[in-house]
């Protein structure tokens, strides 16, 4: 998979935070498509529809109305059309301890959403050059969490 035409979901609730998202995506050297949701409900009903012709990646925000980022994880993972499907956790949270649930319930990634914008373009744009080598399989635990700190981001 090659890091241009890539297409995205994000599911999040704050419209600032989906407004930054797709302002550093337009900054970054990569052609995306993105569709946004903003609620758990609003995601499960799209990938359903949708099924066919999956993102290559979704962007899951953990707090998020109606139906939370963990609930939408635990009913992708356990369908059989979407398990295969990376979804990256994008979220404000950094307990340790959800951390490790969300790596445990199958998450590709985890990004803790950056405050600066320029580290936000970083953590995406690592993101998507991991996701488009192709490599779906879940990372070992140490390299679960995306800093933007890697020579790939830079």
């Amino acid at each position: 998979m090659d890091v241009d035409n890539l297409t995205l979901f994000l599911a999040d609730d704050d419209i600032d935070d989906c407004l930054f998202f797709r302002d550093a995506l337009e900054e970054l050297p990569v052609s995306t498509e993105l569709t946004t949701v903003h609620n758990g409900e609003q995601l499960m009903q799209l990938l359903k529809e949708k099924v066919g012709e999956l993102p290559q990646v979704l962007f899951l925000d953990l707090n998020m109305p109606r139906k939370n980022g963990f609930e939408c994880l635990s009913e992708i993972k356990h369908d059989e059309k979407l398990k295969e499907l990376p979804v990256i956790i994008f979220s404000t949270s950094f307990e340790q301890d959800v951390v490790n649930l969300l790596y445990k319930k199958g998450g590709q990634y985890y990004i803790r959403k950056p405050a600066e914008f320029s580290q936000l373009k970083k953590v995406i744009h690592e993101a998507l050059i991991l996701i488009a080598k192709g490599n779906n399989s879940q990372p070992p635990r140490e390299d679960f969490v995306i800093t933007g700190q890697s020579p790939v981001a830079a």
